[in-house]
């Protein structure tokens, strides 16, 4: 019995032996392992849309806050709260017999004293006539033109007191002044409204809208020294990033600077006006841009800048700043220290470090050594763009 767990443990042995033989044996025999396969792209000029980005806020073009003007009983609202109104349409009636009365009396007392002057030019005109005889008088003559003109100054009251009492009645009619979109009531029905009630509701206008967003000095200043050759305002675009991360569908056009810097800010105000047309397809009325609303602004370049610039997946960082790897013509892997300038999602502007025409590694980067050689071949070919914008 112990003779046969001897054989078994020796048998073991040797075939543990031999397979580790073997493996010796394979290794010596497969190939060395060659330099790490890299991708590459050349450092090359390439067009890109200079891009800043800030923040910013929609604001209306016109807001209007309705106010009664008269003093009477609300009768009646004829808008939907929310909706976008018209300039001239009806939205709140206030009770009108009180202003009508009062614009009837005023027309009653016009053709009263109409009828009085009249009668009073008659005389005028027989006094004159009289005054050349033995029964006429100067003093009668003088009587009857002074009766006359005060009747005719009295008409003259007359009827700025009708035209007064006219505008009062129109004013029992609130309507839009401008064409926007309107809040709910501040104020229902059956209410005494005067002016001193307050807003009734608020109107802001729709299409188009202002950004406004604020900069710093020292970036408007840059700005400026950009853009002022290149034809100030119309060098630039401006656009949109709504609060999904969308990009808005229309472009806008500055239109104004803030004379004043805010100090405790140390920044000044830029303005644009941008379009805020319908959504096609939707039900009802609906646009994309609301009063108040928070965006980020682009300010874009109008036309395209040369720089040099490589993926941005070929820039590594460390506590020394930003580099790339570069193929020598040894093929073996350089560090090039570099600076960056404006920069893209998918490119980096190379504004110092590098030169046209270097082979920058940007494919297998985790597999390369300062100084050792590598395998270069293209790199995987990105989708196909146009001047990408570029972003500080």
């Amino acid at each position: 019995m112990a003779e046969m767990s001897w054989t078994a443990s020796a048998y073991r042995a040797a075939i543990a032996f031999a397979l580790a033989f073997l493996s010796v044996e394979a290794a010596a025999q497969a190939p060395s392992a060659g330099p790490p396969a890299v991708g590459v792209v050349r450092a090359e000029q390439q067009q890109i849309t200079q891009s800043d980005e800030f923040n910013g806020r929609i604001q209306a073009v016109n807001r209007v806050a309705l106010v009664a003007r008269i003093t009477g009983f609300l009768e009646k609202r004829d808008f939907v709260e929310g909706a976008e109104v018209k300039k001239g349409d009806l939205l709140y009636e206030i009770e009108r017999p009180p202003f009508q009365a009062l614009v009837d009396a005023a027309k009653a007392n016009e053709e009263q004293l109409e009828a009085q002057h009249r009668n009073a030019e008659i005389t005028l005109q027989r006094a004159q006539k009289l005054l050349p005889t033995v029964a006429g008088q100067q003093s009668d003559v003088d009587t009857a033109l002074a009766n006359e003109r005060a009747l005719a100054a009295q008409i003259d009251g007359a009827k700025a007191q009708l035209q007064t009492a006219q505008i009062n009645l129109g004013y029992t009619n609130v309507v839009s002044p401008v064409d926007g979109k309107i809040s709910a009531t501040q104020v229902t029905e059956g209410n005494v409204v005067s002016p001193t009630t307050g807003t009734l509701a608020n109107i802001v206008s729709q299409d188009p809208m202002y950004v406004l967003f604020p900069i710093p000095v020292r970036t408007g200043l840059a700005l400026r020294e950009r853009y002022q050759p290149k034809g100030g305002f119309d060098a630039v675009v401006v656009k949109l990033r709504l609060p999904n991360g969308k990009i808005y569908g229309s472009d806008g056009k500055l239109d104004y600077v803030s004379p004043t810097i805010t100090e405790n800010t140390d920044t000044f105000t830029l303005r644009a006006v941008i379009p805020n047309p319908l959504i096609t397809g939707m039900p009802g009325v609906q646009r994309e841009l609301f009063d108040g609303e928070f965006v980020s602004v682009l300010l874009e370049g109008v036309e395209p800048i040369t720089v040099l610039a490589v993926p941005r997946a070929a820039v590594l960082s460390d506590q020394q700043g930003d580099y790339v790897y570069v193929v020598d013509a040894q093929d073996k892997a350089q560090v090039r220290r570099i600076q960056q300038g404006q920069s893209t999602p998918s490119l980096a502007v190379i504004t110092n470090g590098l030169k046209e025409g270097e082979l920058v590694i940007t494919e297998g980067l985790q597999r390369v050594r300062p100084g050792e050689a590598v395998s270069p071949a293209p790199a995987t070919p990105g989708p196909s763009v146009g001047p990408a914008g570029a972003r500080q």
